[in-house]
């Protein structure tokens, strides 16, 4: 395996990005009245860390056919280590109830694009 340090360095050296995230993949581990009873805390949360910045994007998944919601979410945090973004897993109001656990992930972002169309006259944004 390489060090992830030595991969990052030499994706820089050949132009890449290399802005890293920290993800968490979030499961419900208890029945879902555990995990609708931190819901609100939970999003006043996430909108704590996303006015500091420390939230880049935030939401749940579907199953594997698409078709359906089952309560996964992916949370991409904005932290200067893997420990600090392990802090702002942790202090979570679903993490810290126990009505979910979290696996976290370094993640190096090296290609693709984002789209922002903002419309002045109408007062209204387009992210895409």
């Amino acid at each position: 395996m390489v060090a992830w340090e030595d991969y990052k360095s030499e994706a820089k050296s050949r132009g890449a990005l290399a802005l890293e995230l920290y993800v968490a993949h979030s499961t419900p581990i208890k029945a879902p009245e555990y995990v609708k009873a931190s819901l609100i805390d939970h999003l006043a949360y996430q909108a704590q860390l996303e006015r500091a910045g420390q939230l880049a994007f935030a939401g749940p998944m579907s199953d594997e056919t698409g078709e359906h919601m089952q309560g996964i979410g992916l949370i991409i945090y904005r932290a200067d280590s893997l420990e600090a973004a392990r802090k702002l897993a942790d202090d979570d109001p679903m993490h810290k109830s126990g009505a979910r656990s979290f696996v976290l992930r370094r993640w190096m972002i090296n290609e693709g694009s984002l789209n922002l169309s903002v419309c002045l006259s109408t007062g209204t944004s387009t992210l895409s």
